[in-house]
């Protein structure tokens, strides 16, 4: 097997250079003109803004399955976590508020972007924060927003799939919204699982984006199932589908959680 050739130093201050003048950019978008937008204009400039993040980084995104249209509304997308780039991923794809925890809004210009862009964080040290955040997942929800989150409560390496906390999914189900579950996929150019990208473990943000910068090229797979009606629906059940649904958009063999079946494990609380 041949090993990939690392981006030239050339052309990763190159990425830097753009990267910067596009968060720039972001940041005066965000303060001055974002909020004089209508909706409407407010999330074709968020979408274009995030492809555009991408396109800088050498990060292509390939969709597989059919992801909900643009225009659609009253929608909690659930997928599994690997890296912050999951984020952008999704954003440039559908307009979307995302749940995230409290860490990311002390990130430099990043979190001022994502509280601008309506995150809404969670403390997770915090247990009693879920109450607080269903009731604003609920609220969201019936506003016709979209929401996503990540129900494992952490990254992984990809080469795995962490039970799913249920407890977010109850602004789903006291909403009547559609669940749409998304698998997300880093593969390497052999075949495998492209681990450099990932964001977890005593990795820092600093270490994951100079592995990306490194790579000539990112490919970050988005794989749809099919979409999951929650009102009735208990929180665990919901857990329990949207999970099963994940990892047949997986590989079982390599996505499974270590004492489990690879395709229904019990959801934790």
């Amino acid at each position: 097997m041949h090993a990939i050739r690392p981006t030239p130093v050339p052309l990763r201050l190159w990425r830097v250079f753009r990267l910067a003048l596009h968060l720039g950019y972001g940041v005066c978008v965000a303060a001055w003109t974002l909020h004089r937008l209508p909706p409407a204009l407010q999330e074709k400039r968020i979408l274009r803004w995030s492809a555009q993040f991408l396109q800088i980084l050498g990060v292509r995104v390939h969709v597989l399955g059919s992801p909900p249209p643009p225009t659609a509304r009253h929608c909690l997308f659930v997928a599994n976590h690997i890296s912050w780039i999951d984020i952008w991923a999704l954003k440039q794809l559908h307009p979307m508020h995302f749940v995230a925890k409290s860490e990311i809004r002390d990130w430099p210009v990043i979190g001022w972007l994502a509280q601008r862009a309506g995150t809404l964080f969670i403390e997770r040290a915090r247990r009693q924060d879920t109450g607080r955040m269903v009731k604003l997942g609920e609220e969201a929800l019936r506003r016709g927003d979209c929401l996503c989150f990540f129900p494992e409560g952490t990254t992984t390496d990809g080469s795995h799939l962490l039970p799913f906390k249920p407890g977010l999914l109850q602004a789903a189900i006291n909403a009547g919204a559609t669940v749409v579950p998304v698998a997300i996929r880093y593969p390497s150019a052999s075949g495998g699982i492209n681990r450099a990208v990932a964001y977890h473990g005593e990795t820092t943000m600093l270490e994951s984006f100079r592995a990306v910068l490194r790579q000539r090229e990112t490919r970050v797979e988005l794989c749809f199932g099919a979409p999951v009606a929650a009102a009735g629906l208990e929180r665990r059940t919901l857990a329990h589908q949207a999970r099963h649904a994940i990892v047949s958009l997986l590989d079982p063999a390599a996505h499974k959680t270590p004492g489990t079946t690879a395709g229904l494990p019990d959801a934790s609380h």
